[in-house]
């Protein structure tokens, strides 16, 4: 459950807040709000400055967040700049703004703004930090433009069908001009991607053989069944738009698309030869400081690989006695506790057939949980988000090599719901028991939740609606999902809490591997073994998410500590409050402050905590 939905809205942020785009930040103050201090305007109209002077800096980002109407519909015509020479001068726009920022004087602001100055500050710090490496654009860790998770040939067409609204003929034609400048956007990323070879970082032979698969299937897919061909004539029809969609955008597919992607293609396998097999980033010219710089950017703690490794290995421990005791209770006894849930992942008896009908049974028994947990809430939170959510399955075209699951914001103006997709691929990779726990991590009480109130938080600016960070949400998402397993959803359901216990299991053995590649140096088979020994796991879906690691140093650690951190907050304000502690209120703070580092985190549930004693 890769948080690929936040990854990109952190990355599309990163620009913004160098130059890309947004709306003003004039916004009423919250009933009971702090008086404002004397340097807040100075803040704000910094961040009024960074979001209104590129405001079609990025439109596939305006697109994500249903910004590309009214007076910026043109740009629902246009994908974004992926040049280096755009790369160059975000950069620069983004240094000048940082310095802008740290020259405001923190003592100056009000608490709540405050929390932005702080956020926007280590944001800065630390995406400059990956501007110092002569590859991996320098937006977020990932040191390799193109690879099998990374890249417009797997991003756009997915953009394209999920994001870009078709309700005019327009619209329509909007995507075809998009469709138009796809070949280009390609061109610039096989540009920036040889760049990267010629400063020591070429993927390794795994990684180049994943990608170059995933693109000979789109390559070798006839061009009328591509997704992006059927997309634009399928939904034309559904709104009984005419026109000759279908053959104009299999035209520009034979064109320019497939003949982009193929260049691509080449210049990628071309390295094979020069590719090794180490899956690390310690390999890479200045790779340990990489590692580094990724564990920052998403842990946002100043944790080193082996202060990860050794957490991870001691949560691994002890999730595994806890899961020992419930598979005992089923009389699972033999075997090491990976082994028996490896045995229980293979009872046919919890596996939907891997056909089209069995998949969308399973689609509806996921949104039969939703509705059932988020009947639940009001018990819990004071906020409820107001965009609905939907299950959806991951497009086929790119479903080998994406990960199991991930989330879609909704648009902020409410056109488009949260989404979150299941990679079914192979229904045997998702045994049944394991189901609940992807819908309370991804949706409700889980990302949905979180993303959605802090996109519709009305009293903060803008930037702080769309800006995140790893630790943060997917913190917040495992912490939804203990919060379902305390208030009793796995209630008489035993093996539902087991999944509950693998998933915890899961994400405290992704830092053993996320460190043990990029730190101690493991082979990619030494980190599939360990994964499949210690959750049971199917090995293809354990070599898909090792693969994953090796493209995102540092972004797999980010889960299980963000986890912890929110845990041990908690934990900490119930014991210092006693009966004053109110879960409503604990909630409602730590979300209402948005996507903040761990570190800012700390001090707004610390405030909160005074405040109340």
């Amino acid at each position: 459950m890769i948080d690929r939905r936040r990854l990109l809205m952190s990355a599309s942020a990163a620009a913004a807040f160098g130059g890309l785009a947004g709306q003003a930040l004039a916004q009423a103050a919250p009933a009971g709000a702090s008086p404002a201090g004397p340097g807040d305007a100075a803040l704000n109209a910094l961040m009024d400055k960074i979001f209104n002077e590129q405001i079609l800096s990025s439109p596939e980002f305006m697109t994500s967040l249903g910004l590309d109407k009214g007076p910026n519909a043109e740009a629902k015509a246009r994908l974004d700049d992926r040049s280096q020479a755009k790369i160059d001068a975000d950069e620069v726009k983004f240094r000048a703004a940082a310095a802008e920022a740290k020259a405001i004087d923190r003592d100056s602001l009000s608490p709540r703004s405050q929390v932005y100055h702080d956020t926007i500050n280590y944001f800065a710090d630390t995406v400059i930090t990956g501007y110092d490496f002569p590859y991996g654009g320098g937006l977020f860790p990932s040191p390799y433009t193109i690879s099998q998770l990374g890249g417009s040939y797997q991003s756009v067409p997915d953009f394209l069908d999920s994001q870009h609204a078709i309700d005019t003929a327009a619209d329509a034609e909007a995507y075809l001009s998009r469709l138009e400048q796809f070949g280009t956007a390609m061109d610039q990323e096989t540009a920036r991607m040889q760049a990267e070879f010629g400063a020591g970082a070429i993927p390794p032979d795994f990684v180049i053989d994943r990608a170059t698969g995933q693109m000979d299937g789109i390559l070798n897919t006839p061009t009328a069944e591509l997704t992006l061909v059927r997309s634009v004539a399928r939904r034309a029809e559904e709104k009984g738009i005419a026109g000759d969609w279908a053959a104009r955008a299999e035209r520009i597919a034979a064109d320019s698309v497939m003949p982009a992607l193929r260049r691509q293609r080449d210049a990628l396998f071309a390295q094979r030869p020069n590719a090794t097999h180490d899956a690390g980033c310690w390999r890479l010219p200045d790779g340990d400081a990489y590692y580094a710089y990724g564990l920052r950017y998403y842990t946002t703690t100043d944790m080193s690989g082996e202060d990860i490794h050794r957490m991870g290995l001691e949560q691994v421990a002890e999730l595994s006695a806890r899961a020992d005791e419930l598979l005992k209770a089923q009389g699972l006894t033999q075997g090491s506790v990976g082994a028996r849930i490896g045995e229980l992942s293979k009872d046919q008896r919890y596996v939907y057939p891997n056909t089209d009908p069995a998949k969308e049974e399973l689609l509806a028994e996921l949104n039969a949980q939703m509705r059932a947990v988020e009947a639940r809430m009001p018990e819990y939170f004071g906020r409820l988000p107001k965009s609905p959510v939907e299950v959806r399955r991951v497009p086929v075209d790119i479903e080998a090599g994406a990960p199991g699951g991930y989330y879609q914001s909704p648009a902020l103006d409410g056109s488009r719901p949260g989404a979150y997709y299941i990679n079914l691929r192979d229904t045997a990779e998702w045994p049944k028991w394991t189901l609940p726990t992807l819908t309370y991590h991804e949706a409700t009480p889980g990302h949905h939740f979180q993303i959605a109130l802090q996109q519709e938080n009305d009293a903060a600016p803008m930037l702080m609606k769309v800006l995140g960070f790893s630790a943060y949400s997917e913190g917040w998402g495992l912490y939804a999902e203990q919060l379902a397993d305390e208030i009793g959803m796995y209630e008489n359901d035993p093996l539902g809490q087991i999944g509950y216990l693998q998933s915890l299991m899961f994400r405290a053995a992704r830092l053993v591997v996320d460190s043990g590649l990029h730190h101690k140096r493991w082979s990619r088979e030494q980190g599939i073994r360990y994964m499949v020994e210690a959750l049971g796991d199917q090995e293809s879906a354990v070599t898909t998410e090792v693969e994953r690691y090796a493209v995102w140093p540092g972004q797999a650690s980010s889960y299980k500590v963000g986890h912890s951190e929110w845990v041990r907050l908690r934990e900490e304000a119930k014991a210092a409050l006693g009966d004053r502690f109110d879960i409503k209120a604990f909630h409602d703070t730590g979300l209402e402050a948005g996507g903040v580092p761990l570190t800012v985190l700390e001090r707004v549930i610390k405030d909160w905590q005074a405040g109340m004693a």
